[in-house]
């Protein structure tokens, strides 16, 4: 074997850990995220977590990437620890189905039908289909299907170019002399983990196991301790993945860990316990890719069946490791929505995507609760109240922080249309709910203004302002569920309210410097009023805003000015109905000259009414 020999099977390595990432990721573009969630939401007992890890991992082909969610998942308090040992068990089965498919180079045969089963053969009928896909179709699903084919394609390349470089091997003693050190069991399951931790995935160094069975040099008796190695290599990328994360994360790491660990030891002790009374025979024969992915196999399988009565075990394990100070409840409470932002879905997109809106829905009725209460201290004022609103102004300022960050950083990744979609919404709505959630806090200002300097509004002033706050929460739960649904036509019940809020506002200034003229308000009172019209005035506008943007991203058809100026320009209309409809509801009631004064102090809960201002 000369140098170019070993350039040529570097360049087979690198090919086939090229195509089983392009496979990889294209399974996880064509789940849309599907698999994930499903791992997130049916996990009620073990053995289904079993199946379920099994199955997602089958797909998507990799075991460390099905173990890196369940740590971000625990990690985000979506799951609990108990419910992720089934799945990593299951992971660790579903990881072998990769050790199946690339034990198909080895058939023998020479009916066209058995000779086509070689992945060399179909293989290259997968790339061009794939490739079509690729070039001249514009389905995004199509695309997805053909970067599948296309990685397995050169997969299958890497993997043969490997088998062919190595071959001259066979008449290398000391490489022979080389996988006769590793039937040592110490040093073959040293080497098995050294290559699993450096490659990161276990189905990749289970695959340069079988494209080296070519040389005839690789026994079985070296070849399990190797495969037993490359389990527990396999969970360097969880433990990795858990640093810096909460202690339940990394009890999950840890779980990989000894279900890995502690499997591969009884599973060693009992194989050559049995071995030294039995002698197995089939130690000493070369191994062949097809009896690679049997050991790899019912390895998984034994361990899954050892552990699955014990599961609650591994948990016990896990928590006597990992012991970290619990975190207060009010922390933990304040901290749960922005957990499901969590850097491991990053790869993801699809599923960080669906942690993006559940993060969004929260803001939106952390910013709902705060402006209910901003407007209710208008009635009824509350210090309580006033702190809350604040607290949920600054709770609010920290999501749109972290999921703005957030949001940036999966721009960078690749993802579908829809979710490129979802992803360009949910950026231009955080800033206008943030907004919206200081205008609340700018009202229970107003109200503590109004009740610390002993004001009062006239009894009309006091029933127009009821009438604009029921107008203003309307829109706001209107703009937020449509939001939330990614509701176009919801959304589109948003500019006529809008318009109609704006109407009252100007009404309401209008009136008010009516009432000034005939000396039934103060200037100072004016000008609380004005700021209140202003911010009302302006949740509307944020409220116009997150619909639009709606609008033009589920329908790809405007920019906000163009499609305000054609919704109002289209006189009876949905536009017009609406309009008329919400006026009808929300019409000021005509003005009554000569209307008391109410003390807004004592609606507040003062002690003492205050005088006629």
């Amino acid at each position: 074997m000369d140098i170019f020999s070993v350039f040529t099977m570097i360049g087979g390595l690198a090919l086939f850990l090229y195509g089983m990432s392009v496979m990889g990721d294209g399974l996880s573009r064509a789940s849309g995220g599907r698999l994930e969630k499903i791992l997130e939401k049916l996990t009620s007992n073990t053995l289904k977590g079993v199946l379920l890890g099994a199955g997602v991992t089958a797909v998507i082909q990799s075991s460390s990437a099905t173990t890196v969610m369940v740590v971000g998942f625990v990690n985000s308090g979506i799951m609990t620890l108990e419910r992720t040992v089934g799945i990593i068990m299951g992971a660790n089965i579903g990881t072998t189905i990769t050790s199946w498919i690339l034990s198909l180079s080895g058939i023998e045969g020479n009916s066209f039908f058995v000779r086509m089963l070689k992945p060399t053969s179909f293989s290259p009928i997968l790339a061009v289909i794939g490739v079509a896909f690729l070039m001249f179709s514009k389905n995004e699903k199509k695309k997805d299907i053909g970067s599948i084919l296309i990685g397995f394609a050169v997969l299958m390349f890497g993997m043969d170019t490997i088998s062919g470089a190595v071959k001259p091997l066979a008449d290398v003693p000391e490489f022979t002399h080389l996988f006769l050190m590793f039937e040592n069991p110490v040093l073959g399951m040293m080497a098995g983990a050294v290559l699993t931790a450096v490659i990161q995935s276990s189905s990749a160094s289970v695959g340069i196991l079988q494209a080296l069975c070519v040389t005839g040099s690789v026994t079985f008796g070296s070849a399990i301790p190797i495969i037993m190695g490359q389990n527990i290599g396999t969970c360097v990328t969880a433990l990795l993945s858990a640093i810096g994360a909460k202690k339940n994360a990394k009890r999950a790491a840890f779980v990989h860990l000894y279900f890995n660990v502690i499997g591969t030891v009884v599973f060693m002790i009992l194989f050559y316990m049995l071995n030294a009374f039995v002698h197995f025979g089939f130690l000493s024969q070369a191994a062949n890719a097809a009896g690679i992915a049997v050991v790899h196999t019912t390895f998984n399988v034994f361990a899954t069946l050892l552990w699955l009565p014990f599961h609650n075990l591994l948990v016990k394990l896990a928590k006597l490791t990992v012991r970290e100070p619990k975190e207060t409840p009010a922390v933990a409470a304040q901290l749960q929505g922005l957990q499901v932002l969590d850097d491991r879905f990053l790869e993801t997109p699809a599923l960080a995507i669906e942690h993006c809106r559940q993060a969004c829905a929260r803001m939106a009725q952390v910013t709902i609760h705060s402006l209910d209460g901003a407007i209710s201290l208008l009635d009824s004022y509350d210090e309580a109240k006033v702190k809350q609103v604040k607290d949920d102004e600054n709770f609010v300022d920290q999501y749109e922080d972290r999921m703005g960050t957030y949001l940036v950083q999966l721009s960078k990744k690749e993802m579908s249309v829809r979710d490129s979609h979802t992803l360009s919404t949910l950026l231009h709505c955080i800033g206008d709910i943030e907004r919206i959630s200081d205008h609340a806090a700018g009202i229970a200002n107003a109200a503590s203004e109004i009740y610390n300097k002993n004001l009062s509004f006239s009894e009309a002033a006091v029933n127009e302002l009821s009438v604009f706050s029921q107008a203003v929460r309307e829109i706001v739960r209107i703009a937020m569920k449509a939001a939330e649904t990614e509701d176009a036509e919801l959304a589109k019940q948003v500019e006529p309210l809008g318009e109609v809020i704006d109407d009252i506002g100007d009404e309401m200034r209008r009136r008010h410097v009516d009432r000034l003229r005939e000396g039934r308000c103060t200037i100072e009172l004016g000008f609380i009023l004005s700021d209140l019209t202003t911010s009302y005035k302006r949740i509307a506008d944020h409220c116009s805003n997150i619909a639009v943007c709606l609008i033009q991203s589920v329908n790809d058809e405007y920019g906000r000015h163009e499609y305000l100026k054609t919704l109002k320009a289209e006189e009876g209309t949905y536009f017009r109905t609406k309009y008329e409809e919400y006026e009808r509801k929300y019409g000021l009631p005509k003005r009554i000259k000569g209307t008391p004064q109410v003390d807004m102090r004592a609606r507040m809960g003062g002690d003492a009414a205050a005088g006629v201002l």
